[in-house]
């Protein structure tokens, strides 16, 4: 075979149509540089001994015999960093074509075989790179889009933000004002007619609010999920754009947020009517302890399908797909990485609400100050009594906190879900190619394809 430069082992064959070059190989002592008649090769025997591939010194020659010149390109030609051989230009690490990196000594040309780094970091177009990503490069990705993007992204959030608390607002102002609800709650003499009749008003008011609250967050989720995935691709977008990509969707994804509560109200619900039956029929406190089993059992059922389905919302707004299919897809995603994606989300969940409480707290002991009652009369407010200037200065700090924690919490969920794109189906070449990266996925340096 031809020995190409970098390639040819020690001891492999002579060139085709070439003989030994006996030139410049060092004759054993016992030789005394004279060939023995009636061998037909002396191929094997003129081979330096294991073990000492590198050329031999000047002093190593027989007496009277010039030095042997030094051994042709190969891989122990010479030493890392010369001409050829792991560290030369033609060889394992060498500049001249060669493979990079597998000889390259300090100061050399970095790569795998430098200080064994580890291969090169994947290209980064965005707000993360294009590979598997770890918990905090998520979360670090979902801050970096709020701080890179601030303008669209606290836009439209605040909008959202502040249309949702006046809608609150004014529904706990004049729908809520009731004292006679609260009163009925705490009178001890109240029949059993009339404490459900208050608290079905309660919850009928707090499911109210709970649905104007799930509106607004719908609407940011949209919004947000867009400028998010062109955040990966490090293309801005504006607020018009967003609403423009996000507005087709819109009522498929609430479609999909009220789905999902429901589905785990029901599960919830089967997992306590055994109990109720039996309280009804038999016992109470059998009954009562059979409810509170099947709610937890049927709860963590409500959990896990939930986490199972997490992803359906970036997967509904990005690949445009229905209600059904986007949670078929997040089932598929999430299959294999529950808990990961569980305990992400869980974290980013207690993060967010931190933030959340870090602002409302204050505000809310504030309004309970500037309204009059004192601290401890807004401790012991109930739900009827809140006036305007209470519900005015606290819906302030509600703004403020959904401000912040709406990308957060949004943003987490999308860098999730390419995440876990990325592990199953390599969308990093699709996302590459799409932020013009060169050559990405060939081997280059500078890149790494998706796992």
């Amino acid at each position: 075979m031809n020995d190409t430069p970098g390639w040819a082992s020690p001891g492999s064959a002579p060139s085709d149509g070439q003989g030994p070059d006996t030139s410049g190989a060092a004759q054993p002592s016992d030789q005394g540089g004279t060939e023995q008649p009636g061998t037909p090769s002396k191929w094997s025997k003129e081979q330096l001994p294991p073990g000492q591939w590198s050329a031999p010194g000047p002093q190593d020659a027989a007496p009277g015999q010039a030095p042997p010149p030094p051994p042709g390109p190969g891989w122990g030609g010479q030493q890392p960093g010369g001409p050829g051989g792991y560290g030369g230009p033609g060889g394992y690490g060498g500049q001249g074509g060669g493979y990079p990196g597998w000889g390259g000594g300090p100061g050399g040309p970095s790569g795998w075989g430098g200080n064994w780094g580890g291969p090169p970091p994947a290209a980064k177009p965005g707000v993360i790179p294009l590979r598997p990503l770890g918990i905090g490069e998520i979360l670090d990705g979902a801050v970096s889009t709020m701080r890179t993007y601030w303008r669209t992204v606290l836009g439209i959030s605040l909008t959202v933000a502040v249309v949702t608390e006046i809608a609150i607002i004014l529904f706990q102002g004049f729908v809520l004002d009731d004292s006679s609800t609260a009163d009925t709650l705490n009178d001890s003499t109240a029949t059993a007619s009339e404490v459900g009749s208050a608290l079905g008003t309660t919850l009928l008011s707090s499911g109210a609010v709970l649905f104007i609250t799930l509106l607004g967050t719908i609407v940011a989720t949209a919004l947000l999920t867009t400028v998010t995935s062109r955040a990966v691709l490090g293309k801005p977008v504006t607020t018009a754009e967003a609403w423009r990509d996000a507005r087709p969707q819109l009522l498929k994804l609430i479609g999909l947020t009220v789905l999902l509560p429901l589905i785990a109200v029901v599960i919830v619900a089967l997992g306590t009517v055994p109990g109720v039956v039996v309280g009804l029929a038999a016992s109470g406190d059998a009954g009562i302890a059979l409810a509170v089993i099947g709610g937890l059992g049927a709860g963590v059922v409500a959990i896990w399908l939930m986490t199972r389905f997490s992803l359906a919302s970036p997967a509904l707004m990005l690949e445009k797909q229905s209600v059904f299919k986007s949670m078929s897809r997040s089932a598929k995603l999430v299959r294999g990485s529950w808990w990961r994606v569980f305990g992400i989300q869980l974290l980013a969940t207690i993060i967010a609400n931190i933030m959340a409480s870090i602002i409302v707290i204050p505000f809310a002991f504030l309004a309970g100050a500037v309204s009059g009652d004192g601290v401890t009369g807004f401790l012991d407010s109930d739900g009827g009594s809140l006036g305007w200037t209470f519900l005015i200065v606290s819906g302030i700090g509600s703004v403020i906190g959904s401000m912040l924690t709406f990308p957060i919490t949004a943003g987490v969920t999308v860098l999730l879900y390419i995440d876990q794109r990325i592990r199953r189906e390599a969308l990093d070449l699709d996302l590459a190619r799409a932020a013009g990266v060169q050559d990405y996925g060939t081997g280059a340096a500078g890149t790494t394809p998706g796992s």
